[in-house]
Parts: structure tokens; C-alpha cells; sequence
């Protein structure tokens, strides 16, 4: 097993990787246990769901983004798609 820190910088990490209180108390339950593959599996979740938010936040910037193009005008007078 790796040494990861300190338990009180351990949670730290997570809270500030906005991860809930009931994951911190499950990863540190398998953090108890030795069991880095469960660890891992929540931390691979956390990371997926902030992916996620990444993506759908990129997708409202492009429409945005449109919006700001559609309202200065379209010099070249083709108008990109904004698909959500």
C-alpha cells in the first residue's frame, strides 16, 4: 500500500475535489481496510461525474458563444450550429 498523507489531508482533498460526506466517509472506511481498489473505484467515480459537469458546462459556453457571434453579426455570413 502507498502512503497517501495524513487522514486530516486525505479529507481535505476530497472536500476540496467536491466530493460528498457520505463518499469521504466510504472511502475512508476502505481507506481503513486497505482496500485501494474500492478506493480507487470512488475516486474514478467522483472524477467521471466532474467530467461530465466539464463537458455540459463547455457545451453552454458554445452556445454562449452563438449567441455573442449571432448578436455582432456574421461577417462571413455562415452561422455556426449550437447543439446542446
Amino acid at each position: 500500500m502507498v502512503a497517501i498523507g495524513s487522514r486530516e489531508s486525505v479529507i481535505q482533498n476530497l472536500e476540496d475535489a467536491g466530493c460528498e460526506t457520505e463518499m469521504i466517509r466510504d472511502f475512508l472506511g476502505w481507506f481503513d481496510k486497505g482496500q485501494q481498489a474500492k478506493q480507487l473505484e470512488l475516486l474514478e467515480h467522483q472524477r467521471e461525474y466532474l467530467l461530465g459537469r466539464v463537458h455540459t458546462d463547455e457545451r453552454r459556453i458554445s452556445c454562449l458563444d452563438y449567441l455573442i457571434y449571432q448578436i455582432q453579426g456574421t461577417p462571413t455570413g455562415k452561422e455556426p450550429a449550437c447543439k446542446v
